[in-house]
């Protein structure tokens, strides 16, 4: 039996400011961007390459989850983005405004800096070394 994760949930304030970021920014593919009627939209993103997981950009609707924006995991690090290339993709993202809270730091596991969408998530870009 072969089970995957196929999408996790962003919050965000609006779709197109998500798509904004997270296409035009991070660079990241639009794969659907499906209008569900009453003000709903089905939008998912992928990294470059990314076969399996997406992540659905989930409009926020109601003052609950308009608190959760950007504190989905109450502060700590929510996605990792892995990648081949460490020093290509932090310079990529650097240049086009990405918010690195950090300098790049070498770990025992990899090459590591967090970064903070405009939504207040945090993400670490990472490289591993094995």
């Amino acid at each position: 039996m072969k089970q995957f994760i196929s999408a996790i949930s962003v919050v965000v304030p609006d779709y197109d400011a998500g798509i904004a970021f997270y296409v035009d920014q991070m660079g990241f593919d639009l794969i659907e961007d499906t209008d569900l009627g009453a003000g709903k939209r089905w939008v998912l993103v992928a990294p470059k390459g990314a076969v399996e997981t997406r992540i659905l950009l989930a409009k926020a609707v109601g003052d609950a989850q308009v608190a959760a924006i950007g504190n989905q995991t109450g502060g700590r690090v929510f996605l990792f983005l892995h990648t081949d290339d460490f020093d290509r993709d932090h310079a990529a993202m650097s240049a086009k405004g990405v918010d690195f809270l950090e300098t790049p730091r070498d770990e025992p596991y990899g090459k590591v800096a967090v970064f903070q969408d405009p939504f207040g998530n945090k993400w670490d870009l990472l490289q591993l070394y094995s």
